[in-house]
């Protein structure tokens, strides 16, 4: 009830000022324990992945914490994993506002945002946020993109200077090629261009780890818009490249189901329940086609405990929540986390 009240005042301003709202008091809510009026402690359900042990099986996808600058905070609401960014090599401001739409009826969110973070060089500093998360158990994931202004045929400098500087930051790296609002982004995911592309991903990391002396997994993050077929050529081109998972899905510019919702016209990426039954659908196909080859983190539409079910009977290792956790709210985490963990006990 008093996520409700809040969520009524929150969704009285517009969406990108109630994100930097939320984002610019998470800090002193988790500090002072005030979070735990409006969600549990954290469920303790440990799965193993990509090699990394997980305290739950529920995350939080790219594109909350942008700048890595609340981590662990975050990390309080009862995550098992946090993705942070998406950082690129340098930074930059995105595309211009508005770029953000909530369609309520739908409990549908669009957004245009376009990469906006701190950079890398940056992104180094923030990220010391999340040592109290990884001292606990948290997972941290570092998702990395182009930059808006580089060509697609140069793509890979970006990914490979991004990996360079953010490899040891982290306990995965989540390569975004599908968001909608990147320009030519979304071509990554042609055959032509993701085989030179995967394959200068694992060529990087080898050179890393060999530097490093660790192994850092890297899971890749596809769209729901592609049809079948190439979602399983790009699924083998993950296998042979050794990626350690695959990430279904991002946004999609589909506005199937909601195109009569006003603001539903604008520009970028649909999330949230609209999205739900295709990037299932997208997690179904992979787990078929990969029969446990490759783990799948699935994303898109969780609103309910039961969509998080959902994702799992598909083929998902694990799940990541965003719109769902906006509508919803914190507690959605400790419902999913707990309804998986029973799911998963049979």
């Amino acid at each position: 009830m008093l996520y409700k009240l809040i969520r009524s005042l929150l969704f009285k301003l517009d969406p990108e000022t109630a994100h930097a709202l939320i984002m610019g008091n998470i800090d002193w809510a988790a500090a002072t324990d005030v979070i735990r009026l409006v969600c549990p402690k954290p469920v303790r359900a440990p799965v193993t992945v990509m090699g990394l042990d997980f305290p739950n099986a529920v995350g939080l996808a790219a594109g909350m914490d942008k700048t890595g600058e609340h981590v662990s905070s975050l990390g309080d609401l009862g995550f098992g994993h946090i993705e942070a960014g998406t950082f690129t090599p340098y930074p930059q401001s995105g595309n211009p506002r508005p770029r953000l739409w909530r369609l309520i009826p739908a409990e549908g969110i669009v957004n245009h945002m376009g990469f906006n973070n701190c950079g890398a060089d940056k992104a180094i500093e923030n990220l010391n946020s999340a040592r109290p998360f990884r001292a606990r158990g948290g997972i941290l994931g570092i998702n990395i993109g182009k930059q808006n202004s580089t060509p697609v045929e140069n793509a890979l400098a970006d990914y490979q200077k991004c990996m360079q500087k953010l490899y040891s930051q982290g306990d995965y790296l989540a390569i975004d090629i599908s968001c909608p609002n990147t320009p030519g982004l979304t071509r990554l995911q042609e055959v032509d261009a993701l085989e030179p592309l995967v394959r200068g991903l694992a060529e990087e990391r080898e050179r890393l780890a060999e530097q490093y002396q660790k192994r850092v997994p890297i899971t890749i993050k596809i769209g729901p818009d592609l049809e079948d077929d190439a979602i399983c050529r790009m699924a083998d081109l993950f296998v042979k490249y050794e990626m350690d998972a695959v990430t279904a899905t991002n946004t999609t510019v589909s506005r199937k189901g909601v195109e009569d919702l006003e603001k539903s016209e604008n520009p970028g990426g649909l999330s949230g329940k609209p999205l739900f039954e295709r990037s299932t659908e997208v997690v179904q196909l992979l787990s078929d086609h990969l029969k446990g080859t490759l783990p799948i983190i699935a994303v898109g539409g969780i609103i309910r405990p039961d969509d998080a079910i959902a994702k799992m009977q598909a083929g998902a290792s694990l799940v990541q929540l965003y719109t769902g956790f906006i509508y919803t709210g914190p507690a959605l985490i400790a419902q999913c986390a707990e309804a998986i963990a029973a799911y998963q006990r049979g």
